[in-house]
């Protein structure tokens, strides 16, 4: 008979996701109350919440939280960083003891800015300057995993069932307009606290249910631009093509949904001829960031959200509004946990992105 956590089932994994357009800084309860319904699709082996808007103070610096297996690696790394960043504040990140949440690493925020001079000199705009700074410490400083590094917004992750994990960082405390979750049902990646999702890359979270059997050449084609996947686990690879896709290339959201989830090409030769040349492009330019294998991810971004399946819909998703108010989850169950009357409720189809976004009014 086998034990918890050694059963393998191919569809799990789940994704809860709210955001409030308006603005609306909400607590994390409700996030917690949402991923807690689908506790059966994960299975203790990783769980995890990003956040944005919780850093109002501190919202014009970057917000690293790093995960430390020593004092001589976190020593190691805050001299790094002392040489090329202004600390602005550093501390402990707040958490409540818990018997479900074991072997805790150390946990540690810094609110940081470039310094100016190290900046200057090195011709890069702060947001390159500070990636290949997190990259570097990723790669080359032995027990430090930098888990989120964006402004105003942070990751908590762990190895544990989603509402654990949320109970041993107090996710209640912070309020934010945004809220991903994910409760992690591994089966070809260990699960380990840096490989919990989310995945994240200054302001780009990303929470995944599926596997990417594409992973290995999206992998290697990534990296060839700088990026390093060092984390034992596929979905990685999705933030870092987000990134380079976004911030690299200039593409939109929607023109990244498709490239990673590109139409066939049957369904390209039904659409208008400009339409062709466009998707087209698409497709033969970065052919080797189309992700395939079955997926369904939410994309979290400094003032929005982005729900995508892949193309055949192998992986479960649902969307829903009430007010200015959107859910996502992988099952109506977990939205209906925290709005149980919602205006509209509707399963995205395959390939074709939701995205939203702040009001007008609310980015302000």
């Amino acid at each position: 008979m086998k034990k918890e956590g050694e059963v393998r089932i191919s569809s799990g994994c789940a994704i809860s996701g709210i955001f409030c357009r308006d603005g609306k800084r909400i607590s994390g309860k409700a996030i917690k109350e949402s991923i807690a319904v689908m506790h059966n699709r994960s299975n203790g082996l990783g769980g995890g919440f990003a956040a944005y808007g919780i850093y109002p103070q501190y919202k014009e610096h970057f917000a690293l939280h790093i995960f430390y297996d020593s004092q001589q690696s976190r020593e190691e790394t805050e001299r790094f960083l002392d040489k090329r960043f202004d600390i602005i504040n550093l501390s402990k990140i707040p958490t409540r003891q818990t018997p479900k949440i074991a072997d805790s690493p150390l946990i540690w925020r810094y609110f940081i800015t470039p310094l100016p001079h190290i900046l200057q000199d090195s011709q890069l705009d702060e947001n390159e300057y500070t990636s290949r700074a997190m990259i570097r410490i990723n790669n080359s400083i032995s027990g430090a995993y930098v888990v989120s590094c964006g402004k105003d917004m942070g990751v908590f992750k762990a190895v544990g069932y989603p509402e654990d994990v949320a109970t041993f960082y107090r996710i209640e405390e912070y309020e934010g307009y945004s809220w991903t979750a994910h409760g992690r049902y591994p089966t070809n990646t260990p699960g380990w606290w840096a490989g919990s999702h989310p995945f994240s890359l200054l302001d780009l979270t990303v929470v995944h249910n599926g596997e990417i059997s594409s992973y290995d050449a999206n992998r290697r084609a990534v990296e060839m631009y700088g990026y390093s996947c060092s984390l034992l686990t596929d979905t990685e690879v999705i933030t870092y093509i987000l990134d380079y896709l976004t911030r690299k290339q200039g593409l939109s959201l929607m023109e990244c949904s498709e490239v990673i989830a590109a139409p066939f090409w049957t369904t390209i030769s039904l659409k208008d001829e400009e339409e062709q040349r466009r998707l087209a492009y698409l497709r033969k330019m970065f052919s080797s960031f189309l992700i395939t294998g079955p997926f369904s991810i939410l994309v979290g971004f400094e003032g929005g959200i982005m729900a995508l399946n892949d193309r055949l819909k192998l992986r479960s998703l649902v969307a829903a509004e009430k007010g200015s108010t959107v859910y996502f989850s992988s099952e109506e169950a977990a939205i209906r946990a925290v709005e149980d009357a919602p205006d509209r409720i509707w399963a995205p189809r395959g390939g074709e992105a939701v995205i939203i976004t702040l009001d007008k009014e609310a980015m302000r």
